[in-house]
């Protein structure tokens, strides 16, 4: 999964975005845009952020993501991962605080691919 990182074009999904500086969700964000990465975020309370246009889920995006990155509390994440895997997504991305075992326990019982042990600004500034 850290492969499709390499290409850039790829379609990132952050939920937990977050216009809020403070706020890890927004850090990843600027952070993932600066690197030139295609991210598109998700809040269910917010339009834009950063001035990009935000969505409500997952789902409502027009483009599939290769990464769904979570930085949201284990339990919203959890309610969203199932949801997701119902319908039929594969890749999956816990920021540090984000993870736990319920979930890692979830993706492994689905057979999904997922990474819950590493910062995805880390492994990107690495690239």
């Amino acid at each position: 999964m850290l492969d499709t990182l390499e290409n850039k074009n790829n379609l990132i999904a952050l939920v937990g975005a977050s216009n809020d500086p403070k706020k890890y969700g927004n850090k990843i964000l600027l952070d993932l845009v600066s690197k030139g990465y295609n991210v598109a975020p998700v809040n269910s309370k917010e339009k834009t952020i950063a001035g990009i246009k935000s969505y409500k889920n997952v789902l409502d995006l027009k483009e599939s993501p290769s990464i769904i990155n979570f930085v949201v509390p284990p339990s919203i994440g959890f309610r969203i991962t199932k949801e997701l895997v119902e319908n039929n997504f594969d890749n999956f991305w816990y920021q540090p605080g984000a993870e736990s075992e319920e979930i890692s326990y979830f993706l492994n019982e689905n057979k999904k691919n997922f990474i819950d042990d590493k910062c995805i600004m880390v492994v990107t500034k690495l690239n």
